[in-house]
């Protein structure tokens, strides 16, 4: 069974798991901005990561105010594996790097509702540094996963509308 987390010690969690899967988006977009096939997903990807390596540097920096260094528990875990094992196929067919695509989005959605939590409990400390990052950083995720998600749309018209292999 799980153990239960309160107070400083879910804070920390909240932290390791933001913290994890901003690794692996980092790592996901550094590998699909080289091999998409689809130039304007890649370059809406190179975009998002300029920011996400940013975003992962502010996120350990006060991560570790709190004890937090990135650590991989479930969630983070199952969101990972799953990026990654795609990501490792982008450079197979375009559907693999559509595929990819896809779960970097989901990575990216999911780090927008975090920093959505992050910032209420960032409220409620009265933490006003953690506060504003946390607003840059929900903001930015949402506008990244906007772009993402409508590339991702023009992606699949490419791969639909393409003469069959067979």
């Amino acid at each position: 069974m799980a153990e239960s987390k309160s107070g400083d010690e879910f804070v920390t969690h909240e932290f390791d798991e933001a913290i994890a899967i901003q690794r692996g988006i980092v790592d996901a977009e550094t590998r699909l901005a080289k091999v998409h096939p689809h130039e304007g997903s890649k370059a809406a990807i190179a975009t998002c990561l300029t920011d996400d390596k940013a975003f992962l540097t502010q996120l350990e920096q006060l991560g570790r105010k709190k004890g937090a260094t990135g650590e991989v528990e479930d969630v983070a875990e199952g969101v990972l594996d799953l990026l990654e094992s795609l990501v490792a196929k982008a450079d197979e067919a375009p559907s693999e790097a559509y595929e990819a695509h896809a779960v970097l989005l989901n990575a990216k959605r999911k780090q927008q509702d975090s920093a959505g939590g992050m910032l209420k409990i960032a409220r409620a400390l009265k933490d006003a540094e953690a506060r504003d990052a946390a607003q840059a950083f929900a903001k930015a995720q949402k506008a990244g996963s906007d772009e993402l998600a409508f590339q991702l749309a023009d992606f699949a018209v490419v791969i639909a509308t393409a003469p069959s292999a067979g």
